[in-house]
């Protein structure tokens, strides 16, 4: 039986479903209706394990809804940090950095990572070769800096990201798609710096569009924070035998 892996993070829901590390299709809502868009996926199947990774704290009522539907249900959300704990992750952490974090463990050990998840924010994380979590700094995401200067400056205006930005803007248009994917880019390549030799993985919605303008080698994970979900089925599909 399968494992349903579940990601609900500031503006969207991803999902897939796994068996062992092996993700199938993916599947991405964004909307108000969480739940509903949950429980449309357990229509015809019920997952051996349910993992379901949270920004916020699910109430009691989702969870019991939940419960109902899978064999073994997991909650990783900040009500929930025995998961961080025991791996040896520091309880502040969001579950969506852990999964990414625990994932990159995984897939390059004994190989430090610097992992950046590029969302509605920008999270920055280190980890060792041993695969100890070394720190990491969270600022605004692409989209959401472009939406800030909108709402902030009153007399800019809203702007999409660009294809091809310029380095240096030559309009106002071009001077905040500049500023933003630049600064961006530069932004990273400051972090990049601190750690020559880690491997550099990029995830999340924005890593394409930023791995192509990077100057190192990048690693490319679209669906790590789901990898690391499914590490943690798995993990616990073998705990509870």
């Amino acid at each position: 039986m399968s494992n349903l892996l579940i990601e609900i993070g500031n503006t969207a829901v991803k999902a897939a479903w796994s068996d062992r590390m092996t993700l199938g299709k993916t599947f991405r809502y964004q909307g108000e209706k969480s739940m509903e868009f949950i429980l449309s996926l357990l229509k015809k199947e019920k997952p051996a394990v349910m993992v379901v990774s949270s920004v916020y704290p699910l109430s009691e009522q989702d969870i019991a809804l939940l419960e109902a539907e899978c064999e073994k249900l997991l909650i990783l959300d900040r009500n929930h940090k025995e998961l961080l704990i025991e791996r040896g992750l520091p309880v502040y952490l969001s579950y969506d950095r852990a999964a990414s974090i625990l994932a990159s463990r995984y897939l390059f050990r004994g190989k430090g990572c610097t992992i950046v998840d590029f969302g509605t924010t920008m999270s920055i994380d280190f980890t060792s070769g041993e695969g100890q979590y070394q720190g990491g700094n969270i600022s605004l995401g692409c989209r959401t800096r472009f939406k800030a200067i909108n709402r902030y400056s009153r007399a800019l205006p809203l702007v999409d990201t660009p294809q091809d930005p310029e380095v240096t803007g030559h309009s106002e248009v071009s001077s905040i798609e500049s500023g933003v994917v630049s600064g961006i880019v530069f932004e990273i390549e400051g972090y990049l710096n601190l750690h020559p030799e880690n491997i550099t993985v990029f995830t999340g919605g924005d890593a394409n569009y930023f791995a192509k303008r990077m100057k190192s080698s990048i690693f490319v994970i679209c669906n790590l924070v789901l990898m690391g979900l499914a590490l943690i089925a798995d993990e616990y599909v073998q705990k509870i035998g």
